[in-house]
């Protein structure tokens, strides 16, 4: 099993920046792929980025290109989702995903563990 936590969540005016992180424990000596997903009040779950285990494969949905950056740090078994040029419409639950692969993917159901939920306003 993978425990994951994220933090770095907020309140942030339009244009501002966030630093959302999200730590794992518990089977992290696997090679798990990693994402971050957001629901916004009446949407269904989306992706927003993904990362392979070795970093070498890293994308994002068409919105946040060019705005968002994801990393990770294995040694610590975190993962982080940059943002900037933060909007309203980014407004959103975000969540970290953990899949039992190397391989990042956008499907939602290909995803075996998730964190809590972080809440990330964006206000005009």
């Amino acid at each position: 099993q993978v425990q994951l936590v994220e933090s770095g969540g907020g309140l942030v005016q339009a244009g501002g920046s966030l630093r959302l992180s999200c730590a794992a424990s518990g089977r992290t000596s696997s090679n798990f792929a990693m994402a971050w997903f957001r629901q916004a009040p009446g949407k269904e779950r989306e992706f927003v980025s993904g990362i392979s285990w070795s970093s070498g494969s890293k994308f994002y949905e068409d919105s946040v290109k060019g705005r968002f950056t994801i990393s990770r740090d294995n040694a610590k078994d975190t993962v982080f989702l940059e943002m900037r040029s933060l909007n309203p419409e980014d407004t959103a639950v975000y969540y970290c995903a953990a899949r039992n692969s190397p391989f990042a993917v956008s499907t939602i159901s290909r995803y075996g563990y998730w964190g809590q939920g972080t809440q990330v306003t964006g206000s005009s």
